[in-house]
């Protein structure tokens, strides 16, 4: 087998011969793309001996390269033949549907060590564009194809390009396609989901109304276009101070369907964290230090199921957590602190039985346990707790992180 230089090369090859016969994504109803990507990858690793694409830096791999230059025109000498050898090596691989021009050898954060991303084309067998993530010949995950609403029914036309970074500031890859369907362009944008187990599963979701909104005020429908769109250009880490950074965590969050915002002082330097979410529904925390933005909640529920919503103490890198359950006859209350490495960690859980638990089942039993309201006890990790020491734990006076300002006053206020 070849080694992963020389995919990417051929790949390159590959791409570059098809680029005439896709349709790019210049426009929303698709003109020729004039982007590189591939052969900036290969320059780099010529430069630093490993291409850049880890994750909350990720390198672009996008199809269409237009790169110019001696190298690509060394490259590109080999001609239709070698392309034509490429894009058959890729389909002997992975199957003749294989969309070869935009199939690449990638670090996703994802998964450990390389993996294949595998578009294949719509077929007799299988229908639908979709893609697969694949290591070692093995199918790590299916990834179905997103097509807006307005084009459902219509045929698929091709896969214009594609490009691997962190585009939500959580530190996992994302993946970002612009792929044209009955003529019309538009971008699709998936984000990625890991957990830090390892058999924790690992997959992709489509982001419909992030999509759709790229898709409609993005003002060119380019890799690089929705870069400038959403970030200006901006990789998480790249951003010069907090407020340039919380301009384009805001500007995605109000594109993904978030209209509630705040600055507030969590913890105790000068720099503000960002919140952002749907109030009464779910709220996120953000934090920033030296370039990079860092997700502390992200998306947290609350508003059901007893979950009450989430308290800061201002200055006092603090954050508590009242949840319920049995209509308030079992109280979880959670304390949790920033950590060094840019997460909320539990400093405390304290579960209040406010009922005689008498058959220890952990549930009120109204037939035998008719005491409650009228007795409480606390638990920290099974160990009976006093009230004293149970409010040992706060910090002072806390504040409902509810996200009051608009996205304007917001981005009013980073403006200051």
């Amino acid at each position: 087998m070849w080694g992963i230089r020389w995919k990417k090369i051929v790949l390159f090859l590959s791409a570059l011969a098809a680029g005439a016969m896709l349709t790019a994504c210049g426009q929303r109803a698709g003109t020729e793309n004039g982007e590189g990507g591939i052969l900036e990858d290969m320059l780099e690793e010529d430069a630093d001996g490993e291409a850049d694409n880890s994750a909350g830096a990720a390198a672009d791999a996008e199809g269409f390269p237009n790169p110019g230059g001696s190298s690509a025109v060394d490259l590109a000498a080999t001609g239709d033949a070698g392309a034509d050898a490429a894009a058959g090596e890729m389909q002997e691989m992975f199957g003749k549907d294989c969309i070869a021009a935009q199939t690449f050898s990638v670090s996703l954060s994802e998964y450990s060590g390389e993996v294949w991303f595998v578009p294949f084309a719509p077929s007799a067998e299988n229908p639908e564009f979709r893609m697969q993530i694949i290591q070692d010949g093995e199918v790590l995950q299916e990834i179905a194809g997103y097509v807006p609403d307005g084009l459902a029914g219509k045929a698929f036309d091709s896969l214009d390009a594609v490009s691997f970074y962190d585009v939500n500031f959580d530190g996992c890859t994302d993946i970002v396609l612009i792929e044209t369907y009955g003529g019309t362009a538009f971008a699709a944008v998936y984000y990625g989901f890991a957990g830090d187990a390892d058999d924790y599963e690992r997959f992709f979701i489509a982001q419909e109304a992030l999509s759709c909104a790229v898709t409609a005020q993005a003002e060119e429908l380019s890799i690089s276009g929705i870069r400038d769109f959403l970030t200006g250009g901006k990789k998480n880490g790249e951003f010069t101070d907090y407020r340039e950074a919380y301009r384009a965590v805001g500007r995605l969050c109000a594109l993904e369907g978030m209209s509630g915002f705040d600055l507030i002082y969590f913890d105790a330097d000068e720099i503000p964290e960002l919140v952002a979410g749907e109030p009464g529904y779910f709220v996120s925390l953000y934090t920033y230090e030296a370039g990079t933005v860092y997700p502390l909640m992200d998306r947290w529920a609350y508003g059901a199921m007893g979950n009450a919503g989430y308290e800061y103490c201002a200055r006092k890198n603090s954050l508590r957590n009242v949840n319920s359950d049995f209509a308030g006859a079992i109280v979880y209350t959670t304390y949790m602190t920033a950590g060094s490495r840019h997460t909320l960690d539990t400093v405390v859980q304290i579960e209040t039985y406010n009922f005689d638990d008498v058959n220890e089942n952990g549930v009120p039993d109204p037939e035998e346990e008719g005491s409650i309201g009228c007795y409480g006890i606390s638990y920290i990790d099974g160990r009976t707790v006093s009230d004293t020491e149970c409010a040992s734990y706060a910090a002072g006076e806390y504040t409902y992180m509810e996200g009051s300002m608009s996205l304007e006053e917001l981005q009013a206020q980073l403006a200051r």
